[in-house]
């Protein structure tokens, strides 16, 4: 079976060398889902846009910081998209929230180039979805404020009503 992060893995140490076909391949392979991704937490599709450049802007000059035992390059790129998402929502003073159920379906959604890449998203799809089910209603709660809308700890404490030690 065909390891889809070997291939990305590969484009990463490419782009790195400043392979600009290496970086055209990755943006191929993931700039959909990443707007997608994006669009979820935004909501606006020329902020959604900006996120996308963003992300590849970013991972053009800093791909040697890639580090492969954290997390796969798809999970190193989603959390890119995350962070550039919630600052420029912070940035735009506007707080959407997003259920985690949006960002499995735009991943699901995500339509893969082979077989073996749509099943390895839909059983991580597949994974995610019975974590949380397994959580209880308030920290599934707790867990979507700070990871879509990026509120602190304080802020989601004041949102939930619950005490900030229990948060």
């Amino acid at each position: 079976m065909i390891q889809p992060d070997t291939d990305d893995t590969f484009l990463l140490q490419q782009i790195i060398e400043r392979d600009q076909v290496a970086i055209s391949q990755l943006y191929d392979r993931y700039a959909r889902l990443i707007y997608t991704i994006a669009y979820r937490i935004l909501g606006s599709p020329e902020e959604s846009e900006e996120v996308v450049i963003d992300v590849f802007n970013q991972v053009w000059r800093s791909a040697a910081s890639y580090n492969s035992a954290k997390a796969r390059v798809d999970t190193w790129l989603f959390m890119i998209t995350r962070s550039r998402a919630l600052d420029r929502l912070r940035s735009l003073g506007r707080t959407k929230k997003v259920n985690l159920a949006c960002i499995n379906e735009a991943v699901l959604s995500h339509q893969a180039s082979t077989a073996e890449e749509n099943l390895l998203i839909s059983e991580r799809g597949d994974r995610l979805k019975t974590a949380l089910n397994q959580l209880p209603i308030a920290q599934r709660e707790a867990l979507e404020l700070a990871y879509y809308n990026g509120l602190t700890h304080a802020q989601i404490a004041a949102t939930t009503g619950k005490s900030l030690g229990t948060i």
